[in-house]
Order: structure tokens, then C-alpha cells, then sequence
């Protein structure tokens, strides 16, 4: 089924959804995410540039199924790791040739990670109270987790598996609810009742 199909007959259930979820992309505020997300992950082993831009992502994703809008307003693009935003690289490099943050090199079982370590604080006043929840939520519900793992999570979002490669994720994607898997229970019980009326599955 085509993305926007799905949009649509999402939009269809959703009440409080009007139409489309209208984005604003404010660098400033994507800047001091991208600060403030970095020096966070600064003390984690896993915590480089896969990390970043799915927590990136699911802060921004996840506060629209909060409250109908994003925190930034980026657009995140599908990659083959997961979805990255589509300025980090112009602000990443701006935030180091402004010396507000250096790129490392770091050795994580023997894999090169590039690392954005900030040398200040973020401005954190960009961001009101709920927007700071959302993104401290995000860190929580990725604690302990590597590159890999928040890869794969990000793979399970509705907007990573409708898109191709270099599409732009849109935000209506973050509505569509999140496919159960199919336990062997599920299976075993779907076929049964299949069975019993006569239907093919």
C-alpha cells in the first residue's frame, strides 16, 4: 500500500489529526538539539553518528505523537541505517568551524566512530518544558542500546519501512501505529480459526 494511502486512512481514525502535520524547520533549535544530543552521548561507548541521528529522529518523532508537532521540523531522510536528518552534516560542520564543537575519532571495538563533541552547553531556553521531556524519554528508552540496535528499532517505523532510500520521511508517518509481530501463538491461532469458518490465509 502507497505511503500516502496509508497517511489518509490513518488520518481517517486519528480525531485529533487535522489534515497534516505542518512542520516549521527551525535550525536554531535543530543546532542546539544537535549540541545538546551530542554532549549527552559523549559518555556512551556506542553513542556515535548512528546513535545521534536516531535519537535525533525519535525525539522529533516521538513528540509528534505527543503533541502533533515536532521539535525542530528537520526532515529526516531513509538511509540504509535508518533515517538522518537532512542538515546534520551542513550543521554539524558550521557548529565545529564556529569551535562549538570538534569531530573525534574514536575506536569502538575496533570500528572508526566520528564523534560531534560540543564544547559548550546547549541553550536549552529554545526548547519548552514538554519538548525537554520528550527528548529526556528518548535517551531513557535508548539507554544501553548500540548503533545496531537503534538502527533496528528505527527500522520498524511505518515511515522508514513506506519510503525508498533518499525519500524524505514525512511526519504523518509518526501517526501510523507500529505493526505487532506475528508470535507463533498468533499464527497457531489465526490458522485454527481460519480453518474452522473455511478461510484461506
Amino acid at each position: 500500500m502507497k505511503l500516502h494511502t496509508r497517511l489518509r486512512r490513518t488520518a481517517q481514525r486519528t480525531h485529533d489529526y487535522d489534515g497534516a502535520v505542518e512542520q516549521q524547520y527551525d535550525e536554531r533549535k535543530f543546532r542546539e538539539l544537535l549540541v545538546l544530543v551530542s554532549g549527552r552521548l559523549t559518555g556512551d561507548d556506542a553513542g556515535g553518528a548512528t546513535k545521534l541521528n536516531k535519537v535525533l529522529y525519535f525525539a522529533d518523532f516521538a513528540h509528534v505523537r505527543r503533541t502533533g508537532q515536532s521539535i525542530t521540523g528537520a526532515a529526516y531522510q531513509k538511509l540504509p541505517n535508518g533515517p538522518a536528518p537532512r542538515r546534520l552534516l551542513p550543521v554539524r560542520n558550521a557548529l565545529v568551524e564556529s569551535g562549538d564543537a570538534a569531530l573525534e575519532e574514536h575506536d569502538f571495538l575496533g570500528y572508526k566512530q566520528h564523534r560531534l563533541v560540543p564544547t559548550r552547553d546547549a541553550d536549552i531556553s529554545v526548547f519548552d518544558i514538554e519538548e525537554l521531556q520528550t527528548i529526556d524519554d528518548v535517551f531513557s528508552d535508548l539507554e544501553g542500546m548500540n548503533g545496531r540496535e537503534v538502527s533496528d528499532l528505527s527500522h520498524e517505523e511505518a515511515g522508514w519501512r513506506l519510503t525508498e532510500e533518499g525519500e524524505t520521511i514525512p511526519y504523518t508517518a509518526a501517526l501510523i501505529p507500529r505493526e505487532q509481530p506475528l508470535t507463533p501463538a498468533a499464527a497457531a491461532q489465526a490458522s485454527a480459526v481460519a480453518e474452522r469458518y473455511g478461510i484461506t490465509i
